[in-house]
């Protein structure tokens, strides 16, 4: 990977092409996923309080996630030994078996690639996560500190979210199904002209669907 282009993928772009050593042995991403989300996340080390935490509560979940077709898939800077050794104590002391792969990027080289090195804390990585859809494109991105554990709760809603949101064409609001303001209804996209504006407040008189003005609609789904 010493002459693959460095700039950190963004949200929209395709995941770049890695072949890489895991757990489960060696696995090409995204073309081993395809026609599968999935979701890929970084940890700092392994054997550290907080990582073991965050694995526990993927694998607790990750049955949630496949019916969701969504695989998950980790990475730290350590080598394979060291990942198979700590999946082993998991096992060992928690009772909890950890059923998706493991990267092993002990030269740093996926996690240069990805841009998820900590600039503060050596060779570590932030804990990252790209959410990537079947067609190998990258719909989401999220960066947390290393001091900060993650939502595992919040990456299923997301999931479910941006495929219901593919599916029917329209976008999610702010804690959805939860919304303040509409509930568990999805939002209807914004007219870009003055006659579908106007068809949308007739569309909502005849119980179509509902809106608070023609820029603001939603529907049950």
């Amino acid at each position: 990977m010493e002459n693959m282009e460095t700039k950190m993928p963004l949200i929209g772009e395709k995941m770049p092409n890695l072949t890489v050593q895991t757990t489960h042995g060696k696995i090409n991403i995204p073309g081993d996923y395809k026609g599968k989300w999935f979701i890929l996340f970084s940890h700092p080390a392994d054997f550290t309080p907080v990582c073991t935490t965050e694995f526990v509560a993927f694998q607790k979940r990750y049955d949630k996630f496949k019916e969701l077709d969504t695989e998950l898939i980790g990475l730290s800077i350590d080598q394979v030994f060291s990942h198979i050794k700590w999946v082993q104590w998991i096992k060992d002391n928690l009772n909890v078996e950890i059923k998706f792969p493991i990267i092993a990027d002990d030269t740093g080289a996926v996690a240069k690639r990805l841009g998820i090195i900590h600039p503060a804390k050596g060779t570590n990585t932030v804990r990252a996560v790209f959410m990537v859809d079947p067609k190998g494109v990258i719909r989401a991105i999220m960066y947390y500190p290393q001091e900060l554990g993650r939502n595992m709760d919040e990456f299923l809603r997301m999931i479910k979210a941006l495929q219901i949101a593919d599916r029917e064409g329209v976008a999610m609001p702010a804690n959805w199904p939860n919304n303040e303001i509409v509930n568990d209804h999805v939002i209807i996209g914004p007219a870009s002209d003055e006659k579908t504006a106007e068809e949308r407040l007739k569309s909502a008189a005849k119980g179509e669907f509902e809106c608070f003005d023609w820029w603001l609609c939603h529907k049950k789904i």
